[in-house]
């Protein structure tokens, strides 16, 4: 288990593998399917983003609205495959990270590669659980778009593994194979 402060730099992920399981600790953003659009619009159209994304990570999440007391709402992660077509141009503004569930397309893989970052999947299923781990929450860029606006999230220990890296290894992949118990100690994202 490895403990990574967020935002990334260079040498925290160039050390990450395929299949290592690590918390996240400080600011990540949010942004899922009608946010990722606007910002690349903002792109296309030679505008500033309404964040910096140089070394950023991306949660995939619409996390529901706070309970009187709390600092977020469930906050699970969302299929990443949904973001695909937005990925490259924000991996070449300097994006680094994301977060979601399930497998990317063949060139979002080429794109981490090529550009040095990284994927993460967090549990589907256990927003709720997840969203202990951020301490404050506070919508930054299109309010708008309610539970879809980017907010900006101080997380804590905030447990995810590594599914792509920038060597090219994918968990999915190896987990298809049947070879993902006992590549190495980190390995275990599906063990016992």
């Amino acid at each position: 288990m490895k403990n990574i402060n967020v935002p990334l730099n260079q040498t925290d992920i160039a050390e990450l593998k395929a299949g290592e399981q690590v918390l996240l600790s400080g600011t990540i953003y949010t942004a899922r399917d009608a946010a990722h659009k606007r910002m690349i619009e903002c792109l296309e159209n030679g505008e500033e983003l309404p964040i910096d994304i140089k070394g950023q990570v991306i949660y995939y999440v619409g996390p529901t609205p706070a309970k009187p007391g709390k600092v977020i709402g469930s906050a699970g992660p969302t299929t990443s495959s949904r973001m695909d077509a937005y990925t490259p141009m924000l991996l070449k503004s300097g994006l680094k990270g994301m977060i979601g569930k399930g497998k990317r397309s063949t060139e979002v893989v080429e794109y981490i590669k090529t550009y040095k970052a990284v994927y993460f999947a967090a549990a589907g299923g256990a927003g709720a659980l997840l969203s202990k781990r951020i301490k404050k929450a506070e919508v930054v860029a299109y309010g708008d778009l309610g539970p879809e606006a980017i907010c900006r999230l101080e997380v804590e220990d905030f447990p995810v593994v590594v599914v792509n890296d920038i060597y090219g290894n994918d968990l999915y992949e190896k987990a298809e194979r049947g070879n993902v118990i006992g590549d190495s100690p980190e390995s275990t994202a599906f063990g016992p």
